[in-house]
């Protein structure tokens, strides 16, 4: 029989052959060893198996707390003078465990603890039985760490933020500071360079650092910069590794690091935390792309990388790549969608003879909202009218046209799938705007209203009266037809401007009607102002599209417009020639032989096609002179190629030739054959004189 005492009640714990026997059975059960511990904590006795625990001896008298990390000494010890106290085992109990005397905590043991009583019944120690959870634990960790990363890890279509969410996956589970390095295409959506000679070298840009403290280190590459071509960090090494695409560089001592960057401290605080001891680094790839690498630094507090370590690193990374190269292909094709959005809109300032306009259009950068589906344009229309291009150009009313639309997107909603024919839906606003009669019409699909700013700086919302969206159909859509004052400027919007968030849209319009009254006079800047304003109302984070269209509008004089009423007599077409060359005579304008040619082929078919009364009208701006002839048939002209026999049927090819665009219109009765020529830089001396 052996006697051991413990040292803090001074009680002696009798250890017998049969006790001694006992702890060795149970040590060697189900590859668990077996503490005896006094109510000191201190150890009694001891048995562990060195081939499955290796390097853990706990010697008598050593306390249970040096085993243990510092960071859980304190709550463990409380845990056992718990079960000391009340009696109440500790079953299963995981916990980091001290080896071979190294500080750092290198195995996981599961640990159940029971009390040990006296005859008496008062206690004399504790039974804690051990068995190795270190394979447990690090799956448990492994699976966590990859749940976290799928939860986690491409919730964003951006690039850097995914590269960002990767880091922070990282740290502090599996080192103290993670960087991510992608090459310079990446961030634009375009596919990466190839690897750049033997070496295996890639230009790269650091996208993201998540240091464990939220702080980096003094003089360190911060995202946005290039990594410096000759470091080892660019590739040279890690790309070389990725011949075989399951290898992962790690590099176990940064020291070596710190050799081959020429003994240069700036370019080693750049590249290398101050108290690094461990680096572990990955190549960022997918399909046969490589996208750049991750690396994950480890301080002299933590133990160095171990296989297991590499392994999940390179796993994480290889599930990131997928998801950096998602939000890679996103931005190339939202940078080739917003291009194209783009694209439909006029440029930045459009300037006719009826008006001024300048617009001004920012895409949403709200998660989900990247893209969306505002948009406007500003077309000149045959006869001056300025205001969606195919229909335009067919010079319909404004209730027209939106009727069209409707019956497009009807049509377009019942060949798609069922979940999407919501999607297929819109509002519209168009309006038209002849110069000569200063009189604006518009009609509105669901769309809200434009603003009139006046010369004198009043502000009003034009009173119209919506129609349903487009898609809705069978429903009619309204004309509000009104007057424009000179240097009146009209704010067309849509409702994004105002509809940013959480905000009362009612106060937010009251105040861009407020910021209209100081839009200052006519001949502003008109695309500054909008700028201006859309940056005081919308805010940075935009949840939808938002628009504005600023158009100050213009008058045609009567001395740029002359009108004739032309019998329906084949030799009145000589005397509308003879009127058309005596006009541009009055506007100086070099024109005579094509507008003769003009005037005579559409005046002849008006005559012999549609009877009379006919209507002549010229206008001429700085730019254009317009050529029309109305009559009262609605027939279609049609532009066809005459054979070499025949007497006739060149007069629209003829037209056709001479001017630099025409079509027709048609209106309540009759329809309207219009041309445009266009006019030279010398033209107008007279009227400028």
């Amino acid at each position: 029989m052996g006697m051991e005492t413990d040292t803090e009640s001074g009680q002696t714990l009798p250890i017998t052959d049969f006790d001694a026997a006992l702890i060795r059975a149970l040590a060697t059960r189900d590859e668990r060893g077996v503490l005896v511990l006094g109510t000191d904590l201190r150890v009694v006795q001891s048995s562990f198996d060195p081939a499955r625990f290796p390097g853990l001896t706990p010697r008598p008298g050593q306390r249970l707390a040096d085993l243990l990390p510092t960071s859980d000494a304190a709550a463990t010890t409380v845990r056992l003078r718990e079960v000391l106290r009340t009696g109440e085992p500790l079953i299963s109990y995981t916990q980091r465990i001290h080896t071979s005397g190294d500080r750092q905590p290198t195995a996981v043991v599961s640990l159940s603890v029971m009390r040990l009583t006296g005859a008496d019944g008062r206690p004399i120690g504790l039974l804690v039985e051990c068995g190795d959870a270190t394979t447990e634990a690090k799956e448990t960790r492994r699976l966590d760490l990859l749940f976290d990363a799928a939860t986690t890890i491409g919730t964003s279509l951006d690039v850097v933020t995914t590269a960002r969410q990767l880091g922070e996956i990282l740290v502090p589970a599996l080192g103290d500071m993670a960087t991510v390095n992608l090459a310079p295409e990446v961030f634009a959506g375009e596919e990466p360079s190839q690897l750049d000679g033997d070496e295996g070298r890639l230009a790269l840009r650091r996208a993201a650092v998540v240091p464990a403290g939220r702080r980096w280190p003094d003089g360190f590459l911060l995202p946005g910069a290039d990594l410096p071509p000759l470091s080892p960090l660019s590739g040279r090494q890690v790309m070389r590794g990725y011949r075989r695409p399951t290898e992962t560089y790690m590099l176990p001592d940064p020291a070596a690091i710190s050799a081959s960057l020429e003994d240069d401290p700036a370019f080693i605080r750049a590249l290398v935390p101050a108290d690094a001891r461990a680096l572990a680094s990955s190549v960022l790839h997918t399909r046969s792309l490589i996208l750049g690498t991750v690396e994950v630094w480890r301080g002299e507090q933590r133990e160095p990388f171990d296989e297991d370590d590499v392994r999940l690193i390179h796993e994480l990374a290889s599930r990131a790549a997928l998801s950096i190269d998602n939000a890679r292909r996103f931005t190339r094709e939202r940078t080739s969608t917003v291009a194209l959005q783009r694209s439909m809109l006029p440029s930045a300032a459009t300037v006719t003879s009826a008006a001024e306009a300048a617009g001004i259009y920012l895409p949403a950068t709200a998660r989900g909202r990247e893209v969306g589906g505002d948009w406007y344009d500003v077309i000149p229309l045959p006869s001056m009218r300025t205001a969606v291009q195919t229909l335009a150009d067919l010079d319909l009313p404004p209730d027209e046209l939106l009727t069209h639309l409707d019956d497009l997107v009807l049509r377009t909603v019942e060949g798609t799938e069922p979940p999407h024919e919501d999607a297929l839906s819109g509002t519209c606003l168009y309006a038209v705007y002849d110069p000569v009669s200063r009189r604006c019409a518009m009609a509105s699909a669901g769309h809200p209203p434009p603003a009139l700013v006046r010369a004198d700086g009043s502000v009003e919302f034009v009173g119209l009266d919506p129609g349903p969206q487009l898609g809705v159909g069978g429903l009619p859509f309204e004309v509000t037809e009104v007057e424009l004052a000179p240097d009146s400027v009209l704010a067309f919007y849509t409702q994004g401007l105002f509809e940013q968030g959480e905000g009362d849209a009612a106060e937010e319009r009251a105040l861009f009607r407020d910021r209209l009254a100081s839009l200052g006079p006519a001949d502003c800047d008109l695309g500054a102002a909008a700028a201006r304003l859309v940056d005081e109302i919308v805010p940075a984070t935009r949840v939808e599209d938002v628009t504005l269209l600023f158009a100050h509008i213009r008058t045609l004089g009567k001395e740029r417009v002359a009108t004739w009423e032309i019998p329906a007599d084949p030799a009145a077409v000589a005397t509308a020639r003879n009127l058309a060359t005596d006009q541009l005579a009055v506007w100086g304008l070099d024109l005579d032989f094509a507008t003769e040619i003009v005037v005579s082929e559409l005046v002849t078919n008006a005559i012999r096609y549609a009877g009379g009364p006919l209507t002549l009208r010229l206008m001429y701006d700085d730019d254009t002179l317009v050529c029309e002839v109305s009559d009262p048939s609605n027939t279609q002209p049609r532009l066809r190629r005459a054979r070499t026999t025949d007497e006739g049927g060149r007069g629209l090819l003829l037209v056709a030739q001479l001017t630099t665009r025409w079509g027709s219109r048609y209106g309540s009765s009759g329809k309207t054959i219009w041309t445009e020529q266009s006019v030279s830089a010398a033209a107008g001396e007279a009227l400028s004189g």
